[in-house]
C-alpha cells in the first residue's frame, strides 16, 4: 500500500447530485468546434461516426493533477468529495456510461498531487446507434473531453495526460517508484494567503544541515515501522527508501524583485547563474546570495520572505504515512528537538510511538509515479 490513503470525510458537498447529460461526446470532431455561451453538459455531446469495431473496451492511463485541500483523499467514498468520484462522474458524463477508475496512489485528505496516475476502461457506444461499438476515443480526446467537465469541478483537479494501454496494464501494480514532494516554509512571518494550506509554516530557522545527515540514516532498507501509522495494510513493514534529500528552493509563487531581477537575468532574458559554487560543482540557481537578497529593505505593503525547502521522497511504494511521519521527525532534528543519535534511536525501535509528531497532509504533493510503458 502506498502513502496516505483517506477515510475521512469533510463537509464538502458532494458532486452526485449533477445533472446527467443526455448524450455523450462519440465524434473526436465536436470537441474540436468552438463552445457555445452558456454551453450545456447536454449541448457538450455528439453523435457517432456510423463506424462498427471490436467491443472490447479501451484501457487509457490518466495522470491527473489536484489541489487536495477540499478533496476527502483520492479514494472513492460515499457523500464525499473524492479524486476517484469526480474522475468517475466526469467520464459518465462524457461517455454516457459508469465507469471505475483505479489509482496507483492513495492519498489522504488535503494532500496533493503534481501527477496522479489512474487507469479507466472504456468502451465506446454510438448513441445515434445503440448498440453499436465505435472506435476508441484518441488520447487527446479523452483529456480535452475530461477537462471540459471537471473545469465545472471547482477548478482544483484536472488531466495532465493520457495514453492508451494494454487491457492488463495495472496504474497501481506497474509502478516501479513514486516520488513524493514535501514543502516546508521556515520564517517568523505568517504565512502568505497565496500559500495557505499548500505547506508547513514553520515560524523557528531550520538547522537544514543536521536534517541532511538525518536523511542518509534513513535512505535504504529498514524495517519502518517506527514510520507506519494505525491502519496500515501493507503486509511488511520492510521498504526500500531510494531517496530521502532536502533542498532549499525559491518558493513557486515567486516575483523577483528589482535586484534579483538585476542579478538573475542576462541580456537575452534567461536565468544566469552564481559564480560562488563551491567544490568544485557545478554552479547552481540556489547559490545566489539568498541571505543578502532576504535582507532587502521591504517597501510599504511587502512582506518579509520565508525560506522555503523541499524534502523528497523517492521508493517503489511506501507504507501508510510514512513520508509525513518521516517529515515530522525531520522537522524536530531542523528545529533541534531531536539530535542525529534520535532518528537513529527512533528507527530501530520499530514503534510509531517513538517517533515524532506527523506532519500536517497539506505539505504533501504526490510529485510522480514511474512506468516502463509499453
Amino acid at each position: 500500500m502506498v502513502d496516505d490513503s483517506s477515510d475521512l470525510c469533510s463537509a464538502t458537498p458532494s458532486l452526485n447530485s449533477s445533472k446527467e447529460p443526455k448524450r455523450p461526446l462519440d465524434s473526436p470532431s465536436e470537441l474540436l468546434k468552438p463552445p457555445k455561451q452558456q454551453r450545456s453538459e447536454e449541448e457538450a455531446g455528439g453523435g457517432g461516426d456510423g463506424m462498427s469495431h471490436n467491443s472490447k473496451a479501451q484501457r487509457y492511463l490518466i495522470a491527473v493533477e489536484y489541489i487536495g485541500t477540499r478533496f476527502s483523499g483520492s479514494q472513492r467514498q460515499p457523500n464525499c468529495r473524492t479524486v476517484v468520484g469526480l474522475l468517475e462522474e466526469a467520464f459518465h458524463k462524457f461517455i454516457g456510461q459508469p465507469v471505475s477508475v483505479t489509482c496507483s496512489s492513495r492519498t489522504d485528505a488535503g494532500v496533493h498531487a503534481l501527477s496522479n496516475v489512474c487507469h479507466v476502461d472504456v468502451e465506446r457506444i454510438s448513441k445515434r446507434k445503440p448498440g453499436e461499438v465505435l472506435p476508441p476515443h484518441e488520447p487527446s480526446v479523452v483529456r480535452r473531453a475530461m477537462n471540459h467537465f471537471l473545469q465545472k469541478c471547482e477548478g482544483d483537479i484536472s488531466i495532465v495526460d493520457v495514453r492508451c494501454v494494454p487491457s492488463d496494464f495495472h496504474a497501481r501494480f506497474k509502478a516501479l517508484e513514486r516520488t513524493y514532494y514535501y514543502r516546508l516554509f521556515s520564517g517568523p512571518e505568517p504565512l502568505s494567503t497565496f500559500e495557505k494550506d499548500r505547506a508547513w509554516h514553520i515560524s523557528e530557522d531550520l538547522d537544514i544541515l543536521a536534517m541532511k545527515k538525518a536523511c542518509t540514516i534513513l535512505v535504504g532498507s529498514h524495517d519502518f515501522s517506527s514510520f507506519r501509522a494505525s491502519g496500515c495494510q501493507a503486509k511488511s513493514p520492510i521498504k526500500t527508501l531510494d531517496e530521502l534529500s532536502i533542498t532549499e528552493t525559491f518558493p513557486s509563487l515567486h516575483f523577483p524583485s528589482l535586484l534579483e531581477r538585476s542579478q538573475l537575468e542576462s541580456t537575452d532574458g534567461c536565468l544566469i547563474h552564481s559564480e560562488k559554487s563551491g567544490h568544485g560543482s557545478p554552479p547552481s540557481s540556489l547559490d545566489i546570495t539568498w541571505v543578502g537578497l532576504q535582507g532587502c529593505n521591504q517597501g510599504f505593503g511587502q512582506k518579509p520572505r520565508h525560506r522555503c525547502y523541499v524534502i523528497a521522497a523517492r521508493a517503489r511504494s511506501f507504507l501508510y504515512h510514512q513520508v509525513r511521519l518521516m517529515v515530522g521527525v525531520l522537522k524536530s532534528v531542523g528545529t533541534g528537538e531531536l539530535t542525529i543519535s534520535d532518528v537513529e534511536r527512533i528507527l530501530n525501535a520499530k514503534t510509531v510511538t517513538a517517533a515524532s509528531p506527523m506532519a500536517p497532509s497539506c505539505g504533501l504533493y504526490l510529485g510522480n509515479v514511474k512506468y516502463d510503458l509499453p
